[in-house]
């Protein structure tokens, strides 16, 4: 059972007897998983443990009443979407198994999927609102806590302007939810909206989408059972992904796929490693440099494919020659002759897939790291290849999803952008006034360029990585009218975040702060008021149906397992009743159908399958996804594709882009940028999205086509005038035809050059690249799809045709280079490579050169970097209150080298004291372990509940305290952001560590 932990225990009685039979004893993985009722080879009944366990549905069926129901879900957790099995009687979840039929997770299931059943039933969840009155948590009802907050925020509204209350989404939202989240703060009128993927993988879209055009996972997780070899950099599945990592061992067993891993630590992946590459924390672009100098010295390059679908490649070759073995070593401390031989396996075993997650995005140049990851596949020529391509495992389960669909401060749905062409898109999707759309938002009268006005509309909103300063900068150091006063966390963990003591400041400053949560997350011990904080009862998504994007891109459709429970609603539901509070509920649903006050979820999907033609989210209907995971069997394992039975040909999940109207049945496309198979069963070349040419040289794709192309070669992006130019417009059904007349002649007239719609990429907009030549309507803003379906047939990908960009113009560094990080050990470097100058960018100053030129070096020796467990999740707090999952881990801790140990005359298990450079500090257990190196310490961020020394158990409301308290890591986790998207800085600062 659970140690006590503090004299503030965790208020349960159901542990005891619960937990009784697990004893006292360190409870494995295996262990865990076998007593939870998973073996190796499947579940097995656990007739004597009740609660959050894994049991077979005759064990179940023992003792429940009424007849069995089975309904199929998703686990909550992490991005490979496994499907979990619920056995359902009388309405009470009474037993799981995971999906054996699924492509993705093959019957198993990691600690965290095992037992999610108590995610949904715990009894730490939050169980009615609640709200802080004299420092003590009340109960109240809904309708007072609607009445209350709405108008709290109509009066800042009043008074401030609508970007003063900020909507923080959430990549625990379902699609649906989260396109509707991103839809209500456009109709509240503001862009300060978003979500975890800032602060996970923001830098990963800006790269990649920058580079070839979409900015997500190319290939899947089966796709890696093609792979030759296995390139892994700052990620560690076997923790944040475990049932990944079945994927990678097959490809490495079967294949004799040599496994990469480059990683500061020695990570739990990092023990399955045919070779393992130990790195200096932030100096990811030196070491890939290093990598490629050793294939461009032996022209193991693959020069067929450069030459035809890559563009900037000789400027790489310029700036790699600089890194010669010996400067790779002085930056990255890795030999050379070691990364001549990783260089020589990747040659010699192609195709080979790179692997990334959040060690390499979560730095001041991750936006670079990104890009130079790319870069080493083009220089192999592993892109558009099965086995090959950049296997991106994205964190939270929707996160993916959530980025798609807009909870972004950049960006509407399908990453329109904010350019006014876009909104007029979205207008029309929606059937609402453009103009009445344009009056809700704020605007700053000669704010904007020479002197004209700022509509922020069009306008970037505050990153959630910086919404602390939002509250806490000066006014007018701001690009908006007036500070955030009031803060929305709805499925948001503020410990996953950097600057905490900040964050308790700037808590405290808001004039409201409100979280929408099944759980009350640190926030509601973080802050330290006495007032103005409410706790709202969100319901879990198996309380719940819609659709969920895997990190592949896959769509798959969650049945509602059980009713609300307590008094908890669902997301969708409040969205609801404050739209209904602000009085534009009937514009806001006008065509989704609302039933007992819950909007309709597959009117939902419906909608945005209408708009988001960008990324091709239109052909995944309710009923084909539905379909998708009851035939779930019919897939295969390593391709995803249908064989045989209804969906024959498909990709399992329509994997986006899915071109076209769901009457259309596209494919879905598994691996992007492959021209080996048609664009009708899901190739597709590089999209054609940056121009046709730059400094006289040709951007269009040269003697490189999709399979059944008409037009072999390089094309740009398909607009209707393109179709008439080809004679393919007589293609078009009266209908498709009425409808981009329609489109065309919105406002009275046909768009203009200039006015057609951007995107964006997390850079600010990009307008469309052929309307001074063309204009007019194209495949992004033809509502029927009929742009699409011509192409289509006609053997073409709706978007071009074009290279991939090894240079990105628009970027501070058009090609990647290395930049030390603003708290760095290395003083000797930093005039060779120095960080950015300090400048203003979504909507906040934000400080570079001026951190770096201090040495902090001296007083805090140590770097400090972070990272992921296998038994918890984000910022924990669901997991951490899960008492089979608390059981596992019980300490917050940091992992120092047995050197500094003894340096420091610690041992294994001291307390000590780890402190910032900015003056957080945090109080937690040494585990002294080789598995990080000298000068290196290790903590994870899923800890939350102590603050600086201090237990914060009491604070919490009654019964609502998780089972597990600690240290915040991001206590003492110091300023930095990316120079492009503002991603946070977690995986390299400084910090020194005494014993407490």
């Amino acid at each position: 059972m659970l140690r006590k932990k503090a004299n503030g225990a965790a208020r349960s009685n159901r542990m005891v007897s619960a937990l009784s039979e697990l004893g006292t004893a360190a409870v494995d993985r295996r262990t865990f998983l076998k007593r939870s009722g998973l073996t190796i080879g499947g579940a097995a009944a656990v007739a004597t443990l009740s609660g959050g366990m894994v049991r077979r549905a005759e064990a179940a069926g023992e003792t429940a009443t009424g007849e069995m129901e089975i309904r199929k879900s998703v686990c909550t957790h992490c991005s490979v979407g496994c499907t979990v099995i619920a056995e359902v009687s009388n309405g009470v979840w009474v037993g799981q198994e995971p999906g054996f039929d699924s492509p993705f997770n093959l019957g198993a299931h990691c600690a965290k999927g095992a037992s999610v059943r108590e995610h949904a039933h715990g009894e730490r969840r939050l169980k009615y609102p609640m709200k802080l009155v004299g420092g003590k948590w009340q109960r109240i009802s809904w309708d007072e806590a609607i009445n209350e907050i709405g108008d709290k925020m109509l009066e800042v509204r009043e008074a401030a302007g609508p970007d003063s209350v900020y909507w923080l989404g959430s990549a625990k939202h379902s699609n649906e939810q989260s396109y509707l989240i991103r839809k209500f703060a456009a109709y509240w009128g503001t862009n300060n909206i978003d979500h975890q993927a800032r602060i996970c993988h923001s830098t990963t879209v800006a790269g990649v989408a920058n580079t070839w055009g979409y900015g997500a996972m190319t290939n899947s997780y089966n796709d890696i059972h093609n792979s030759r070899a296995i390139f892994l950099i700052g990620g560690n599945p076997a923790e944040a992904h475990p049932v990944s990592l079945l994927h990678l061992l097959k490809a490495k067993e079967e294949n004799n796929a040599p496994l990469i891993v480059c990683d500061p630590r020695f990570t739990r992946t990092a023990a399955h490693a045919d070779e393992f590459v130990r790195f200096r924390p932030g100096t990811d672009v030196a070491l890939i440099w290093g990598v490629l100098y050793h294939i461009f010295e032996n022209g193991w390059e693959d020069k067929e494919f450069i030459n035809s679908r890559v563009w900037g490649m000789d400027q790489i070759r310029t700036e790699v020659a600089r890194w010669t073995p010996d400067e790779v070593e002085r930056v990255t401390g890795v030999p050379g002759s070691q990364l001549q031989r990783v260089a020589r396996t990747l040659a010699e075993s192609r195709p080979a897939t790179l692997i990334w997650c959040m060690g390499g995005t979560q730095h001041t140049n991750g936006n670079n790291n990104t890009r130079a990851y790319c870069i080493l596949q083009l220089a192999l020529g592993n892109m558009g290849k099965a086995g090959g391509g950049t296997n991106i495992f994205r964190g939270h389960d929707n996160v993916q999803g959530a980025t798609d669909l807009g909870v972004l401060a950049d960006t509407l749905p399908g990453y329109y952008g904010l350019t006014p062409g876009s909104w007029a898109h979205w207008a029309r999707v929606w059937d609402e006034e453009l103009d009445w759309l344009k009056g809700r938002f704020a605007v700053m009268p000669g704010a904007g360029d020479e002197g004209k006005d700022r509509l922020m509309m069009n306008e970037t909103g505050i990153p959630v990585s910086r919404w602390i300063d939002g509250v806490l900068e000066a006014r007018e150091n701001l690009e908006q009218p007036d500070n955030t006063k009031v803060m929305v966390f709805w499925g948001h963990a503020p410990n996953s975040q950097t600057r905490l003591p900040e964050m308790q400041k700037a808590m405290g400053m808001l004039e409201m702060l409100v979280v929408i949560d099944p759980y009350p997350t640190m926030t509601a011990v973080l802050q330290d008021r006495t007032d103005g904080v409410y706790l709202l009862p969100a319901s879990t998504q198996f309380e719940t149906s819609g659709s969920v994007t895997a990190s592949n891109r896959s769509l798959q459709w969650r049945e509602k397992v059980v009713e609300p429970l307590f008094e908890s609603l669902p997301d969708h539901v409040i969205m609801h009743k404050f739209a209904e509070k602000f009085g534009f509920a009937d514009r806001m649903f006008r065509h989704i159908e609302v039933k007992d006050g819950e909007p309709v979820i597959e009117d939902i999907t419906r909608e945005f399958n209408r708009g988001m033609w960008t990324i091709g989210y239109t052909g995944q209907s309710p009923e084909r996804m539905k379909s998708h995971m009851q035939n779930q069997q019919t897939f295969d394992r390593t391709t995803l594709r249908g064989v045989g039975g209804p969906h024959d040909g498909e990709f399992y999940g329509m994997p986006w882009p899915c071109w076209g109207t769901a009457e259309m049945k596209h494919s879905g496309s598994a691996n992007l940028y492959d021209t080996s198979i048609p664009v009708a069963q899901g190739g597709m070349g590089f999209r054609a999205r940056f121009g046709v040419e730059r400094d006289g040289d040709n951007l269009l794709a040269e003697g490189s086509w999709p399979v059944g192309s008409e037009i072999e070669d390089g094309y740009p992006e398909f607009t209707f005038a393109m179709l008439k130019e080809l004679g393919w417009d007589k293609d078009l059904t009266p209908y498709e035809r009425r409808y981009i007349d329609y489109v065309a002649g919105y406002a009275d007239q046909r768009p203009n050059q200039g006015d057609d719609v951007g995107e964006q990429s997390q850079t600010g907009p990009i307008p469309s690249d052929y309307d001074e030549k063309i204009g007019g309507v194209n495949w992004k803003t033809d509502l029927s799809g009929g742009i699409q379906r011509v192409a289509i047939a006609h053997g073409c990908a709706p978007y071009g045709n074009a290279k991939a960009r090894a240079v990105v113009w628009t970027f501070p560094d058009p090609v990647p280079i290395h930049r030390e990080p603003l708290y760095t050990p290395r003083r000797d470097l930093v005039t060779d490579y120095p960080t950015y100058e300090d400048k203003t960018f979504w909507r906040v100053p934000t400080a570079f050169a001026s951190i770096q030129k201090n040495d902090y070096s001296q007083d805090f020796p140590m770097i400090m970097t972070s990272g992921r467990l296998v038994e918890y999740e984000g910022g924990g707090d669901e997991s951490r209150s899960n008492p089979w999952l608390a059981e596992l881990q019980q300490d917050m801790f940091v992992e120092i080298n047995p050197s500094d140990a003894n340096d420091l005359g610690l041992r294994d298990r001291d307390t000590v004291w780890l402190h910032s450079p900015e003056g957080g500090k945090i109080r937690i257990m040494a585990m002294v372990t080789e598995r990080v190196g000298r000068g290196v310490v290790f903590t994870p961020f899923h800890f939350g509940g102590y603050f600086q020394g201090n237990d914060q158990r009491g604070k919490y409301p009654d019964g609502a305290d998780p089972y597990v308290l600690g240290e915040a890591c991001n206590t003492a986790q110091t300023y930095g952001y990316d120079s492009v998207t503002q991603m946070q800085e977690t995986k390299t600062t400084l910090c020194r560590i005494e014993r407490a």
